[in-house]
């Protein structure tokens, strides 16, 4: 069956929570999926994978407790992100535990692996790959993912160089599967956009940073709400895939932004021993010109949903949404 179709009438907003690497922990998601969009993390962030295990039940229990309180007002799905490059020893741990707990939707990233892709299928979840560019696109579909996150310029952490007009409008010459959208995304209007530009979702992580359940220090929130689009650099020196990051937390780390080294893919790790650099040089994405404060999860997704219907009024087409997949929601959750 269609992820689309999978989702009709179970989400508030055609809205995925990008999975942040430390960030993202059980609160975060589940507050996502409560307010009524699709939660993510990458599994890494849970250490050791034990750790894992616990969270996909405790994130599990959570939600069906809020189903069975509010049977009128589901919670939306979640998802969990396998980085599946070579680098990552504990795919193989990893995925186990994904299918074990069934994950409903997977995000992967950094290659296409086929046999991850059988493995989700096998219990009858879904599998988005993320791209920055049409080659790696093809790849994903070729070997058997459902839909395809298109990261585009302006994206936090790792992100493409393209603008998301071209790397959508190109994908939809060929592709008429599930399509997330990120770059960029930090407001409701953004969210419809994506949707008449022919996304199914827009994909948005760096809002969520700013939120009181992200696992993020005060001082990392802080610099978000305070920046604009100019603070941010793009750069592969990090981990070896091109990204989007705080300057001034790189200046913290004693770089200059405006001077940095090019670095290549073999120094691409998502190893524990890399885990301090990431505390230390802050992703966020462009959107940070649309962030001012640190508020609770399920009040971004309230403000969000308001600016939506906002926009829709705007364009003289009332609360329905552009994606039937999503008409009537709007309504039921206002």
């Amino acid at each position: 069956m269609d992820l689309r179709d999978t989702l009709r009438g179970r989400l508030r907003l055609p809205l995925i929570g990008s999975p942040l690497f430390i960030i993202s922990v059980p609160d975060l998601v589940v507050e996502q999926c409560r307010a009524g969009i699709i939660g993510s993390m990458p599994t890494l962030n849970a250490r050791p994978v034990e750790q894992l295990d616990e969270w996909l039940h405790e994130i599990r229990e959570r939600l069906a407790a809020h189903d069975a309180a509010n049977p009128d007002r589901p919670a939306a799905p979640f998802a969990m992100n396998l980085i599946v490059h070579k680098s990552n020893d504990r795919l193989d741990q990893d995925l186990a535990l994904v299918v074990k707990h069934k994950v409903p939707l997977v995000i992967t990233s950094l290659g296409a692996r086929p046999e991850v892709n059988e493995a989700v299928h096998s219990y009858g979840g879904h599998v988005l790959h993320d791209v920055i560019n049409q080659v790696f696109a093809h790849k994903a579909i070729e070997k058997g993912a459902d839909g395809l996150v298109l990261v585009a310029s302006g994206a936090g952490g790792h992100a493409g160089a393209q603008s998301p007009f071209a790397l959508l409008q190109e994908t939809r010459t060929w592709f008429d599967g599930p399509l997330a959208l990120s770059g960029s995304i930090a407001h409701g209007r953004s969210i419809l956009a994506a949707e008449a530009m022919g996304a199914d979702f827009a994909y948005m992580g760096t809002a969520f940073i700013a939120t009181e359940e992200a696992r993020a220090v005060d001082d990392y929130k802080r610099m978000i709400t305070e920046s604009g689009a100019s603070d941010i650099v793009y750069t592969n020196l990090i981990t070896g895939v091109h990204g989007n990051y705080l300057k001034q937390s790189v200046r913290n780390a004693g770089l200059d932004p405006d001077n940095l080294e090019t670095s290549d893919k073999s120094a691409m790790s998502f190893a524990s021993d890399r885990k301090k650099k990431w505390k230390d040089i802050w992703g966020a994405g462009q959107s940070v010109s649309g962030i001012d404060a640190v508020v609770p999860a399920a009040h971004l997704v309230e403000r969000l949903h308001l600016e939506y219907l906002a926009a829709r009024r705007r364009m003289g087409a009332g609360n329905a949404m552009l994606n039937p997949a999503w008409q009537g929601l709007a309504a039921a959750a206002a």
